[in-house]
């Protein structure tokens, strides 16, 4: 979401450029990984994450893993995600829930989610991958089947693996739930990855309603450990909008 001003290969010199040491985005697989590898290497970054392949995105799918016609589909795309993240070194892929198709038994949705985790699990195990799952809001994505923080725990409880966790959300959580400081608590052990943005409009943090001064020195003081993705969209330019993380972090 940030350098979007600049074609999707530039970004990663840019966003060394701007001081960031890690950078994250939602899909490789327009691009050769080696092409991508070659800009991670170039401008020293790491690649935290990226997403399993979620389906025709332009026509508005958001993941595969909750729907029982597509789980061929589904488990390709673990394959495809994997040959990537071997060669970018991610450690970490993001398995979107996806649309529950309409009709579809809500029960249905969660065991046909949950065995395609155990798949996905079971198939980065191997390379030291772990799976994340994103509750997202249901005001920006109508219909989505993962949306609270504590549907997602029993959902990784139920599914039984040592290396599927928790990405948290807090603009989506704020907006489902509210409740940051004490859900992020209850859930640290869970939680591998968090992500920031300000509601409403999702722009920088510091931007709306969100205490981010709080939940910083919150992350510090409960011992997060992960990465935290800038997920938002910038109102005037990326670059320009930065200065938030001093003013919120100092």
């Amino acid at each position: 979401m940030l350098f979007t001003e600049l074609s999707f290969l530039e970004r990663f010199g840019a966003a060394k450029q701007a001081g960031f040491d890690a950078v994250e985005f939602l899909f490789p697989y327009a691009f050769d990984a080696d092409q991508i590898a070659e800009r991670l290497r170039r401008h020293q970054l790491n690649l935290v994450l990226h997403n399993m392949p979620a389906g025709d995105w332009s026509l508005g799918e958001r993941g595969l893993a909750c729907d029982p016609r597509r789980v061929g589909q589904f488990k390709d795309g673990v394959g495809q995600a994997l040959a990537y993240a071997t060669v970018l070194g991610v450690k970490q892929l993001h398995c979107m829930a996806g649309i529950a198709p309409p009709l579809l038994a809500p029960e249905r949705a969660r065991l046909t989610f949950i065995d395609n985790l155990r798949f996905a699990a079971d198939a980065c195990l191997a390379h030291g991958i772990a799976v994340l799952i994103e509750p997202i809001n249901s005001h920006d994505i109508p219909g989505y089947f993962l949306t609270r923080s504590a549907q997602a725990a029993a959902i990784i409880a139920d599914c039984g693996r040592e290396n599927v966790f928790l990405q948290y959300d807090i603009y989506h959580m704020q907006r489902m739930e509210g409740e940051l400081s004490n859900t992020i608590t209850a859930l640290l052990p869970l939680i591998k990855h968090m992500q920031v943005a300000d509601t409403p409009g999702r722009h920088e943090p510091g931007s709306g309603e969100i205490n981010y001064r709080h939940l910083f020195a919150l992350l510090d003081a409960i011992g997060y450990a992960g990465w935290i993705g800038c997920e938002y969209h910038p109102r005037a330019g990326t670059v320009a909008g930065l200065g938030w993380r001093e003013a919120l972090t100092s």
